[in-house]
């Protein structure tokens, strides 16, 4: 089998253009290459995740006594199923009239967020990001999603193509990342921080008449 990538450094972007998958070249200041950064990072930070998680992260014990370890193996699956969804969003928006993101996409996301939701207690107030590490990459991860969408929705709204599921799949993505990281901060006994409200001030006095 060929090689897929042979040479790394090209120098044909020296000159601020890149490459996309159907041979045209755009400025990297395009829309389009800020979405695919966007995605690449947040893949990058998945993969932070992962690691975090594959080395207990030196969090405390989780409440169903396996080691934390263990714990987080049981989501690297997951984790790595994403990882690979999301390498098909950025083949598909490398070449504007390919797609990669199907319904099959969305279902894996729909059944995780589901799955994961039936351990948590309901939400009564807001979250801060934080507690365990695996937590606390988790809401970093979050928001590079919820920074990808608004890219793929940039780049949807300037007329550029794009398929509607690519947006719909991040929307999910970051939904879930919430999900997991209160489910991370459960497994290690973290109870989730909650946002104290701060006293309204004062309204000035209006000026005497």
């Amino acid at each position: 089998m060929a090689n897929r990538i042979s040479k790394v450094t090209t120098r044909t972007g020296d000159d601020g253009t890149t490459g996309l998958g159907d041979g045209s070249r755009i400025h990297k200041s395009h829309l389009r290459v800020q979405a695919l950064g966007d995605v690449d990072e947040l893949n990058s930070q998945l993969g932070v995740l992962r690691a975090v998680c594959k080395a207990g992260d030196g969090s405390q014990q989780p409440v169903t006594g396996a080691t934390v370890a263990t714990a987080g193996a049981n989501h690297d699956g997951l984790l790595a199923r994403i990882q690979n969804g999301l390498f098909d969003l950025g083949g598909e928006l490398c070449i504007p009239t390919y797609r990669a993101i199907t319904d099959q996409h969305l279902l894996t996301l729909d059944e995780a967020i589901n799955d994961a939701n039936t351990s948590l207690p309901p939400l009564k107030e807001f979250i801060l990001p934080g507690g365990s590490l695996a937590a606390a990459h988790c809401h970093v991860a979050r928001t590079v999603a919820r920074r990808a969408e608004r890219s793929v929705a940039a780049l949807m709204a300037s007329g550029e193509d794009v398929s509607p599921l690519a947006l719909h799949y991040l929307n999910r993505l970051s939904d879930l990342l919430f999900i997991l990281a209160r489910v991370f901060n459960r497994e290690r006994s973290h109870p989730d921080v909650f946002w104290t409200r701060e006293a309204t001030p004062a309204a000035p006095a209006a000026p005497a008449a």
